[in-house]
C-alpha cells in the first residue's frame, strides 16, 4: 500500500496527525509534512505504508478535509478517497 500526500492541497487543519504518526505539524508552514516521504513532484509527496500502520493511514485519509491524502493499493488502484 502507497500514500500520496498534496502538501499544496492541505489546509492545516492536522486531523491526520491525530490518526497517523507519519504526519507531524509543520506551524510555521501551517502544513501537515509526511514523514519518511519521497517528493515525486513539486508539493506531491509519496511513501509506502507498513502493514501495520495501513488501518492508521486509511483513517488519516479519510478525515482530511481537502482529501489533500490519497491511498493506493499494492497494485496501483485508488483506494481512498
Amino acid at each position: 500500500m502507497k500514500v500520496e500526500f498534496d502538501e499544496e492541497t492541505c489546509i492545516g487543519m492536522y486531523q491526520c496527525v491525530a490518526e497517523w504518526d507519519a504526519f507531524e505539524k509543520d506551524k510555521s508552514a501551517g502544513k501537515a509534512i509526511l514523514e519518511g516521504s519521497e517528493e515525486i513532484e513539486d508539493g506531491l509527496f509519496v511513501r509506502e505504508v507498513p502493514e501495520e500502520a495501513e488501518l492508521d493511514a486509511k483513517f488519516a485519509a479519510r478525515t482530511c478535509p481537502v482529501d489533500a491524502i490519497t491511498i493506493y493499493d499494492d497494485d496501483g488502484e485508488q483506494l481512498i478517497p
